[in-house]
């Protein structure tokens, strides 16, 4: 990421923002460039597809594999090379955004008669000196999946996931107790930052806590509500309900147990529900706190218009269509996939499924948040980050260390 913010020009700072054209943009026949990266690619291509069938316009789309993502965005900002549309993870956004590779959207997403019921975490993550730079492209929300058959066996309700902290606890050892060979409670990412950030957060946010200051420079992740998250793990690690092959998960495989019937009840991605529910009858909660409550991590990616995009007001005919109720409605809830409008939740494709319609609402809870910080990657992505070292004293090491760890995460964050 600092390679990225050295890119930026801090003569002319952040992008300009497109000449207005209306609400919608422009759509003259333009051919459009668009740059995703590889897990969003269902999405991309229904929404590329969806507008390229129905506009002047074509957009072209690029799909990058993850790993090459950000390299390739930071040689083409540095080279003026980026294309006229580019999504980004969204905890890759701010730094993007104060570093000026994405243009002004600030006014042209204020036309926008629904903008007060876009995705305010996603639009929250773009903002950077009062401007707008992106709008939610695809959401990818944390949930609690468990089991419904190893929940029957158990002897549990399988309509009813845990509420807080202690059920989420108390039902993995049930399944545990089974003692079916290859069967555990519970699985997380081990050795993933990204997994835990995605689905650990969420319990401190659930339980009324943050877990870094306003600014992004400063860890709370030794706070009370976060000792109690780290208690959970470590007593159903002790009680032996954690696969053993979590420990050492680099997030590769962190979903793969679960889709094959093995786990009882995990913290997972709200978008494999499809995939999941091929081998798995899954039911769906949102993340609890300590005493209930509900939250989920925001995450997926945000897209804007490049800061060297030559056709901004057809670039923002592709953006306006997106956040459309026909594309929101038709083209991504239709596969599966959470709207990024609060009026569009309840749609005729999440009211076939209380499960898609439980995950929907769960995106617009208060408590829901995309954490925003500049060196947020280093913090916590990054394999190897102080982050990834505290959770791991806390499950399998020396518990007693976490203030110094949670130290070594602020000093992360504060780096200039």
């Amino acid at each position: 990421m600092t390679a990225l913010v050295a890119c930026g020009d801090d003569d002319k700072g952040p992008g300009a923002a497109p000449a207005a054209a209306g609400v919608d943009g422009v759509d003259d026949g333009s051919e459009l460039t668009l740059w995703t990266r590889a897990p969003l690619e269902l999405q991309a291509k229904a929404l590329v597809d969806g507008y390229n069938g129905s506009h002047k316009n074509q957009v072209k789309l690029t799909i990058v594999p993850n790993d090459d993502y950000v390299s390739k965005v930071g040689a083409a900002a540095g080279s003026g090379d980026l294309p006229d549309l580019f999504a980004a993870d969204i905890v890759y956004v701010p730094n993007w955004a104060k570093a000026g590779l994405f243009a002004d959207l600030t006014s042209s997403i204020a036309q926008l008669p629904y903008a007060d019921k876009i995705n305010k975490a996603h639009l929250d993550a773009g903002t950077y000196e009062s401007k707008k730079y992106v709008l939610p492209f695809v959401l990818d929300l944390s949930v609690m999946f468990w089991n419904k058959d190893l929940y029957r066996q158990a002897g549990l309700d399988p309509e009813q996931g845990p509420a807080n902290l202690k059920e989420f606890k108390d039902q993995a050892i049930a399944v545990q107790k089974l003692n079916k060979p290859g069967v555990n409670g519970t699985y997380f990412g081990g050795n993933c930052g990204g997994c835990n950030v995605f689905t650990w957060f969420p319990m401190v946010w659930a339980s009324g806590a943050e877990v870094m200051n306003p600014e992004g420079t400063a860890s709370l992740l030794n706070g009370t509500a976060a000792k109690q998250v780290y208690a959970t793990w470590r007593e159903l690690q002790a009680a032996g309900a954690i696969a053993p092959g979590a420990k050492d998960e680099t997030g590769a495989t962190w979903v793969a147990a679960f889709q094959q019937g093995k786990i009882g009840v995990m913290p997972y991605p709200a978008t494999l529900l499809p995939t999941a529910d091929k081998t798995v009858k899954v039911g769906v909660a949102p993340i609890p706190g300590i005493s209930g409550g509900a939250s989920t991590f925001v995450g997926g990616d945000g897209i804007g218009v490049s800061k060297d995009a030559k056709k901004t007001q057809q670039a923002w005919n592709f953006l306006s269509w997106m956040m459309s109720e026909k594309a929101q409605v038709e083209v991504l809830a239709a596969n599966n996939t959470s709207v990024a409008r609060s009026d569009l939740t309840g749609n005729s494709y999440s009211a076939k499924d209380p499960r898609v319609a439980l995950i929907n609402e769960v995106a617009a809870n208060p408590r829901s948040k995309v954490p925003v910080a500049i060196n947020f990657q280093q913090a916590f992505n990054a394999p190897g980050s102080p982050w990834v070292t505290l959770f791991r004293n806390q499950v399998y090491g020396d518990a007693s260390t976490l203030d110094k760890d949670n130290e070594a995460v602020t000093q992360v964050l504060g780096q200039q």
